[in-house]
């Protein structure tokens, strides 16, 4: 089997849930001999975090197993439960029926049967500590807190690099070219801001006060002080019913914050 990139001399997963049950993530790359790296990533809406562990495991086998792989290549992880599980537990747990010691069923028993099946002989996997600097570990370990949390990242594809690096040479051009028509950062989250407190005023919603404090981004201190209406910028803020807040839209006043 032979591939442009070459063969692939790194691997690594990761996985991360937000509440344990709650929303996951899982995240995975590869590393080929030519530099180039693919990176995969996956969310669930409720999980845990050993079966995004497993989840990211089992789609990183997938992958390397139509890929031709280094003789030293391994899968470096950071959770010993899917080490132990596949070099330890896994053939007692068949000898039983995938049943515990204690008799219970195993958990994630789908996932454990999926690896079962999916494992490479000759990609054993390597116990890395989380958080220690392993670049491919911290990678991985942002790959999944970025999905589990529902927040956007930009994967790297395993494209051609000749071609990668014209598409970067474009973009980076078209970059320069329009990046005087762009607003700043700063300008871009005051409009948003705007927009809500907008939307807020025109649909009466009423908001505590650490609500308001955050997206008029002032400290809650000065904001708890306020016991009359007070006016921020085309907005009177006034008090309501049951401790919440209102905003209002005024008239331009002198006495604008």
């Amino acid at each position: 089997m032979t591939d442009k990139r070459g063969l692939v001399i790194a691997a690594a997963t990761d996985g991360a849930c937000s509440g344990n049950p709650g929303p996951g993530g899982w995240g995975a790359l590869i590393r080929f001999e030519d530099g180039s790296v693919a990176e995969f990533g996956g969310y669930e809406p409720s999980t845990t975090n050993n079966r995004m562990e497993l989840l990211a495991a089992l789609a990183i086998m997938k992958e390397l197993k139509n890929l031709p792989r280094h003789p030293t290549l391994t899968i470096r992880t950071d959770s010993k439960y899917l080490i132990n599980g596949l070099s330890q537990w896994i053939q007692r747990w068949k000898s039983k029926g995938w049943r515990t010691s204690s008799g219970k069923p195993v958990l994630n028993q789908d996932l454990w049967k999926d690896l079962d099946n999916a494992q490479l002989d000759d990609v054993p996997l390597v116990y890395v500590k989380a958080h220690s600097g392993d670049p491919d570990n911290e990678r991985v370990d942002a790959i999944a807190v970025n999905f589990s949390k529902g927040y956007s990242i930009n994967l790297k594809s395993p494209g051609d690099l000749t071609l990668k690096k014209e598409i970067n040479k474009i973009q980076e051009i078209e970059s320069k070219k329009n990046h005087k028509d762009l607003p700043p950062p700063e300008l871009k989250q005051l409009i948003s801001r705007l927009d809500v407190v907008n939307h807020c005023a025109n649909n009466g919603y009423g908001l505590t006060i650490v609500e308001i404090a955050h997206l008029i981004d002032e400290p809650l201190d000065k904001v708890e002080q306020r016991t009359e209406p007070w006016q921020w910028r085309d907005w009177t803020v006034e008090p309501t019913s049951y401790s919440l807040w209102r905003f209002q839209r005024s008239s331009a006043n002198p006495n604008k914050e």
